[in-house]
């Protein structure tokens, strides 16, 4: 966390008056997943795969799949509850190569038989499209108050896939001066070396960069000398409490 303000003291006449500090936030790193944005839905998300494959499932067989699949491993959900062995290469790598995500995760899809060609595959593009996730309410006011105040983000996040698109449908990547990608960058968090890697794109030192997400991974900041703000899991469409941000890193 940012150093503690200290109370200002009273001093004797004649003597300095020790006033309050902090050190300023020039950066600020969000996490994506679970921070600024939220996958769909897992009913909705597996209508949307079934449509895409040409078949329309009615709420119940809808609800009972998600159910499943949820149990085996969603991208952006519930990590699995098991892992196959022909799938633990895949998941061991799957955030840093591109095929082994998309392997693991339609791999782990594919153990649930529901009976529709193509349903892995179309399930995992459900990931790739910016109607697959929702942003939280709260994540486009926090970045624009951010550029107004000139203070730089960038978007740090363990994922086998480009980001950037998404950003740009939401209209928000002009919001974002870089991303740091673990599979771009071959390091995941809580590596400092990737928060380190986001500190030297946005050119700021780490002292004066506040690292923001949902999970001990993104606390690993810390020991790249970030400060860290750890906000609880969001639920998708609701505010997410990206609003702290602004009082720790824009001046009042």
């Amino acid at each position: 966390m940012p150093d503690r303000t200290e109370p200002a003291q009273t001093s004797a006449p004649g003597r300095a008056v020790r006033t309050a500090s902090r050190r300023p936030v020039e950066a600020v790193l969000f996490d994506f997943h679970g921070t600024l944005a939220q996958v769909e839905e897992a009913t909705a998300w597996v209508t949307a795969a079934a449509a895409a494959c040409g078949t329309a499932l009615d709420r119940i067989r809808a609800t009972a799949l998600a159910d499943r699949l949820l149990t085996a491993g969603r991208a952006g959900g519930p990590l699995p509850h098991r892992v196959p062995p022909a799938l633990a290469e895949l998941w061991a790598d799957r955030d840093l190569y591109p095929h082994a995500h998309r392997g693991a995760y339609t791999g782990l899809a594919a153990t649930v038989d529901a009976g529709i060609d193509g349903f892995a595959d179309a399930l995992y593009e459900r990931l790739l499209v910016p109607e697959g996730w929702v942003p939280y309410p709260d994540t486009a006011p926090t970045l624009t108050a951010l550029r107004a105040a000139g203070v730089r983000v960038g978007v740090v996040s363990n994922i086998g896939f480009d980001l950037r698109p998404l950003f740009t449908a939401w209209g928000l990547a002009d919001l974002v001066d870089g991303y740091v990608l673990s599979y771009e960058v071959g390091r995941c968090k809580p590596d400092p070396g990737i928060f380190l890697h986001a500190c030297g794109m946005l050119a700021v030192d780490p002292e004066r960069v506040l690292m923001v997400g949902d999970t001990p991974a993104d606390a690993g900041a810390v020991a790249a000398g970030c400060a860290v703000l750890v906000l609880p899991p969001g639920e998708a469409g609701r505010p997410n409490g990206l609003g702290a941000v602004l009082d720790l890193a824009v001046p009042s």
